[in-house]
């Protein structure tokens, strides 16, 4: 049994606590308290802050939106590292920032705990299968003793080496999945517009070569797009815009990541920012946002 810390209990984030908790012992918090009733009926224990989270733990998992609310939940007197002590294991499965994961190891090493990057590919159904895909990266024996945990939430882990190559290969399966899904979106306009039912067009596409899993799942997401999204516009963003800046940084320009950037722009400058991905293709088509809840996130 382990004795575990989870901070960031979002729609990833209590699905993967939901999977930790048998067996184990899981503290948690959360920036708005009332995500974590549900978790607490479980047998999950409260915790008022990251501080008091992280001091009876072995092991604190963060997974959070983005790099502030990473910055603010390790800072600060009730932030992480005032609980941290020696020997503890910090693990960020959140996609964020290299820079800001490599000051934040700086400061958890100088308390001799030890901060791993794991962040994840796959959406909130993945989650509550524990069929997530996990990128590791950061000491290797920190690693490998988190890795029975890592697997409770996934069905692969990748050793992808330091915390920065994990994060990179993160923001780069995301540029290929914003794109992805704006071609489709594309193609699926092209073929509307030339008087094929959309419908056909769309199911002949994911049953041809194109037809990744990718698509197979945001195909009829397009086509009626939920209210609730699996991987929202803003996060997207947020992904694209990490995945320049780091390009940038090693020299490199992502014409892809640019044009895919200028189109989540123009669905979350439109109302898009909270659906999910597969909402490109309404969004190109000039609509506006509706409530379709024919597909539902499930629990």
């Amino acid at each position: 049994m382990a004795t575990i810390g989870f901070i960031g209990l979002g729609a990833m984030g209590s699905r993967c606590v939901r999977r930790l908790l048998v067996g184990n012992t899981v503290c948690g918090t959360n920036r708005t308290p009332d995500k974590a009733a549900g978790l607490v009926a479980r047998g999950m224990i409260w915790r008022e802050t990251p501080r008091h989270v992280t001091r009876p733990v072995d092991i604190i998992f963060t997974m959070v939106s983005d790099d502030t609310a990473l910055r603010a939940v390790h800072e600060g007197p009730d932030g992480i590292l005032a609980g941290l002590r020696h020997g503890q294991i910090v693990v960020d499965m959140s996609t964020v920032g290299p820079e800001t994961v490599a000051e934040l190891a700086d400061r958890v090493e100088s308390r001799g705990a030890h901060m791993v990057s794991a962040p994840v590919s796959g959406s909130v159904p993945a989650a509550a299968e524990g069929s997530l895909v996990i990128l590791a990266g950061g000491p290797f024996d920190a690693v490998t003793a988190i890795e029975p945990l890592l697997y409770r939430m996934g069905r692969q882990v990748a050793y992808v080496g330091t915390r920065t190559q994990a994060l990179t290969l993160k923001l780069a399966m995301n540029v290929a999945l914003a794109n992805q899904v704006l071609a489709f979106s594309e193609a699926l306009m092209l073929a509307e517009k030339a008087g094929i039912d959309p419908a056909q067009a769309a199911s002949v596409m994911v049953d041809s070569p194109i037809g990744s899993p990718a698509l197979q799942v945001r195909a009829p997401m397009a086509l009626h797009l939920p209210h609730r999204a699996w991987f929202d516009m803003r996060a997207m963003r947020k992904d694209l815009g990490l995945a320049r800046e780091t390009a940038a940084g090693l020299g490199m320009q992502m014409a892809t990541a640019t044009t895919a950037s200028d189109a989540v722009d123009h669905a979350v400058d439109h109302g898009y920012g909270h659906r999910d991905l597969a909402g490109l293709y309404a969004a190109l088509h000039g609509r506006a946002p509706a409530t379709d809840t024919s597909i539902r996130i499930r629990p």
